[in-house]
């Protein structure tokens, strides 16, 4: 595998921005495990970062490097800061960038890269599992799968776990009034409404909580949410907490899911 660090310029944000990004190698050698993968349609996970993390922080507390070289995937680790994978009310559109420009200049650069939806996925933690999220429900058409892990799921319906977080005022310059986010495109109980009720492609779910997280009542919720729609989820628990822990042995499991579930 090689391991890229990049400097792009986005022009929705009108900002450079870090990108790490994984990609199969063929290599040969002599310790080690050598690599006859794919170089050409390569399957491509764009991998999410959590509040206070970066595009750095999933290859510095996982090896998520190592779980990706098993099955030949790119992995795309942008920096996102802390814009919720959200068009904000103070004018930085992370949204935008996220769903939108982001691939476009990953293809750009790594045209090796497939662009079939059946080999795209998104995956995050916390903050970026409500981002995959979002990006699964309101561009279902360009993602086959999407991974959330102890995602902040709970935007719209449950901000009380959010405020448990940072103030209103924070999340108000992000969502706008709190008050009116239920119900908004950043709901992502709108976004499951929206999608089920339209004639696009439903991508597959995947989310994992820790029973003693705070936000493991909001995942449960938005697994029975979502099966409600008859939509295809796999909701997996059991003991551990908002941490790195958890979060380097659930993305295990949610690979081999991922690979594995038809």
């Amino acid at each position: 595998m090689a391991f890229i660090q990049a400097n792009i310029y986005s022009n929705i944000l009108e900002m450079e921005v870090n990108l790490n990004v994984i990609l199969p190698q063929k290599t040969k050698k002599v310790i080690g495990t050598s690599s006859q993968q794919e170089t050409t349609d390569v399957p491509v996970l764009y991998l999410l970062h959590g509040m206070g993390g970066n595009h750095s922080v999933w290859e510095r507390r996982s090896s998520i490097e190592r779980y990706a070289s098993h099955y030949g995937l790119a992995v795309i680790m942008p920096s996102t800061d802390q814009g919720w994978y959200t068009d904000t009310t103070y004018d930085m559109n992370y949204w935008t960038f996220i769903s939108e420009e982001l691939p476009e200049i990953c293809h750009e650069l790594f045209p090796q890269l497939t662009k079939k939806r059946e080999k795209t996925f998104a995956a995050g933690l916390s903050m970026g599992g409500y981002g995959a999220i979002k990006l699964g429900l309101a561009k279902s058409e360009n993602f086959a799968a999407v991974i959330s892990l102890s995602g902040a799921v709970s935007v719209g319906n449950r901000m009380d776990d959010l405020l448990m977080v940072r103030k209103a005022a924070f999340w108000e310059g992000i969502f706008g009034p709190l008050d009116q986010v239920k119900g908004s495109v950043n709901d992502p109980q709108r976004l499951l409404e929206d999608l089920a009720n339209s004639n696009k492609p439903v991508p597959r779910i995947y989310l994992a909580c820790g029973e003693s997280d705070f936000l493991y009542q909001a995942n449960e919720e938005m697994a029975a949410a979502i099966r409600e729609k008859g939509m295809d989820v796999t909701f997996e628990h059991g003991p551990g907490e908002h941490n790195w822990v958890f979060w380097d042995q659930w993305i295990q499991r949610a690979l081999s899911w991922l690979f594995t579930e038809k």
